[in-house]
């Protein structure tokens, strides 16, 4: 088992490496959000999600606590809950209470340590419910592990993640998790809706520098397990709204021209450069219905909040029969 793992470590750092060099390489230099989340990341964005300035937790929570009873009802019987993505257990633990004896908890995620600390604690509290950990990359191809659940298959994607991908590349990940789930499935997604660009600005931008210790935490995972020589004060953590797109963007600046080192290989900065990190776009619910349409779902559900921040989308196969999508704030 211990050779194993080595191997599924070495197989990692070289994907890391090779992405970090690919991304550095284009014109706009870019690293892919999935890296944020190392331990060290994790544990910033928890506090991220406890900021008073960063409504999209505990709007959503909001949400699923008003809706959890029927999404439970949706799912049925000794179904299994599917996660893409090792979130909040608060959220997960509010789906596993609604739900009718539910058989599995399958969290998907590219971090391991954080994901099986998070089964860790939800293990003793559910004791019936088989947990079972997929340590991978959910955007790419995935064979879930064979699964007891005599029930459907609920996906779960909360948190807005959904956000983090263009628009094109949101409509093949859905598509690819129909394909994982199956016919049969059910699928849960958190998304941002479209709002006052101050909001947006206060919430990636928060007064005490969390985002930012996040933003640059990059850079640092990049030393630690790469042998990159970054000066973290060298950058500074940038996140703006573009309204074209309608978009949240966040960025790494050069404060300086510099040369980077990153596994023998020299990355030159121009003063004022930035490294693109990560997108955070926000739809308003017809264009998420028509992106969902397009990767073969189909609107069952739609709930937002009283403030119309945030919505939770509950998705079905299309032509399944389910009834119109019904919207409203929770």
């Amino acid at each position: 088992m211990a050779l194993e793992t080595l191997a599924r470590r070495d197989t990692a750092d070289a994907a890391f490496l090779a992405d970090v060099h690919a991304g550095l390489a284009l014109p706009q230099k870019a690293l892919s959000p999935k890296y944020f989340y190392d331990a060290t990341g994790s544990r910033l964005f928890d506090r991220i999600c406890r900021l008073p300035e960063y409504y999209p937790t505990r709007t959503e929570l909001g949400i699923l606590k008003a809706r959890a009873a029927d999404i439970g009802a949706c799912a049925g019987p000794h179904a299994a809950l599917v996660e893409f993505g090792s979130g909040s257990s608060e959220k997960v633990r509010l789906l596993l209470d609604a739900m009718d004896a539910p058989a599995a908890y399958v969290p998907i995620d590219i971090s391991g340590p954080h994901m099986r600390e998070a089964v860790a604690r939800l293990a003793g509290a559910y004791p019936r419910v088989a947990m079972v950990p997929v340590e991978a990359d959910f955007t790419r191809a995935i064979t879930l592990p064979p699964l007891e659940a005599r029930g459907r298959r609920l996906g779960f994607f909360p948190g807005s993640t959904i956000g983090n991908f263009t628009p094109e590349a949101a409509q093949d990940f859905l598509a690819h998790a129909a394909q994982v789930l199956g016919r049969q499935a059910a699928f849960v997604v958190g998304f941002d809706l479209a709002k006052d660009a101050a909001v947006l600005d206060a919430a990636y931008n928060d007064a005490q520098g969390v985002t930012a210790a996040f933003n640059l935490n990059l850079l640092a995972r990049i030393n630690r397990e790469l042998g990159a020589d970054f000066d973290l004060a060298a950058f500074r953590h940038r996140a703006f709204y573009d309204p074209v797109p309608g978009r949240v963007e966040m960025h790494l600046e050069s404060l300086a021209g510099q040369t980077v080192r990153i596994a023998g290989q020299a990355i030159a900065f121009r003063r004022g450069e930035t490294i693109h990190t990560e997108n955070s776009y926000k739809y308003a619910p017809a264009r998420f219905a028509t992106l969902a349409a397009a990767a073969g779902w189909q609107v069952h559900a739609l709930w937002t909040d009283p403030r119309h921040w945030f919505a939770v989308a509950l998705l079905e196969p299309a032509g399944r029969g389910a009834g119109p999508t019904a919207s409203g704030a929770t």
